[in-house]
């Protein structure tokens, strides 16, 4: 009996050490970039991107003015609650000037605004390089014509700029 007992202590210990892991995972995945596809010139290419954004509708001191109230939005804003993923065109104007755009209509919301938090995702170049696409925060509106999000003042770096939370 007392074998039983000692195994089963070390298998709750197990689950629970097993558990907090897979949280701590959860919970600082920063987001990354994977190349989609790439063009012929050296300044666009498409990327899958993912990000985690939002956070519980308790703490929210508003997310947006809607009729005059301030509401939260689910996954959007601040946090990590949600994990989005969507298509982004990435363009470069220079050194500094850069945006993206999305290519898929309804990847990160199905609202005609998003409140994008600060993030920075991780990427790892042709030369296998790691670096970071940044976007600072920003609330982005949909092109009524295209639908998609553009994203402005984007930057590349060798560290993250951005905490992700």
């Amino acid at each position: 009996m007392k074998k039983l007992g000692f195994t089963l202590c070390v298998a709750l210990a197990a689950l629970i050490i097993g558990c907090q892991q897979k949280e701590e995972a959860f919970t600082t995945f920063s987001g990354n970039c994977l190349i989609a596809e790439k063009t012929d010139e050296k300044t666009t290419n498409t990327y899958v991107c993912s990000v985690r954004v939002g956070h519980d509708a308790k703490g929210c001191p508003g997310c947006a003015q809607i009729g005059g109230k301030l509401m939260h939005i689910p996954c959007h804003g601040h946090g990590t609650q949600c994990l989005l993923s969507t298509r982004l065109t990435i363009q470069s104007y220079g050194d500094t000037d850069v945006t993206a755009t999305t290519t898929d209509t309804f990847g990160l919301t199905s609202e005609d605004f998003f409140l994008m938090p600060d993030r920075s995702l991780n990427y790892t170049d042709e030369n296998n390089n790691r670096i970071y696409l940044n976007i600072p925060e920003q609330l982005v509106f949909r092109d009524t014509v295209t639908q998609q999000f553009t994203f402005t003042g984007l930057f590349f770096s060798n560290t993250a700029a951005y905490s992700n939370n």
